[in-house]
């Protein structure tokens, strides 16, 4: 793992709120597949698309999260924000993909690709691993090396 070239960039973020929207993620997507509600998954692509695409400081689950760090007063680690902004931007394909094959009644490669996402989130939650740092070290950084 001490190889893993992650992007950066000059902003920082708290590293709890990360792990708080990781957890909101896999509540959401587990509670969309519960209800069967393709608005939930709606709801997590447009928060991961806040997350990845805008200069918007907060979605919604960024939020909550934000709010609930401070309200826990848990301990306050800076982190570069480029990995994470990275790793929004694969989550809201992910929840996009999930969102249309859900859409088409694909139900089976629906609850798959949830899974991994599920699986992706978990990490970061628990052990604060990014897998999009993996995916950027092993699959993107390649073509841009010369």
């Amino acid at each position: 793992m001490k190889n893993l070239v992650c992007p950066i960039s000059d902003q920082r973020v708290n590293e709890q709120v990360t792990r708080l929207n990781a957890f909101f993620t896999i509540a959401t997507v587990v509670l969309a597949f519960v209800f069967n509600s393709v608005l939930l998954l709606i709801f997590i692509m447009a928060d991961f698309f806040i997350r990845a695409f805008t200069e918007i400081k907060f979605s919604p689950i960024s939020f909550v999260s934000h709010y609930l760090s401070n309200a826990l007063s848990l301990p306050v680690k800076m982190i570069d924000k480029a990995p994470k902004v990275f790793a929004a931007r694969l989550g809201f394909l992910m929840t996009l993909t999930i969102t249309a094959l859900f859409s088409l009644n694909l139900s089976i490669a629906a609850v798959i690709m949830a899974s991994l996402l599920v699986f992706f989130a978990s990490l970061e939650f628990f052990f604060a691993i990014c897998v999009g740092c993996l995916i950027y070290t092993y699959l993107v950084l390649p073509f841009y090396k010369k």
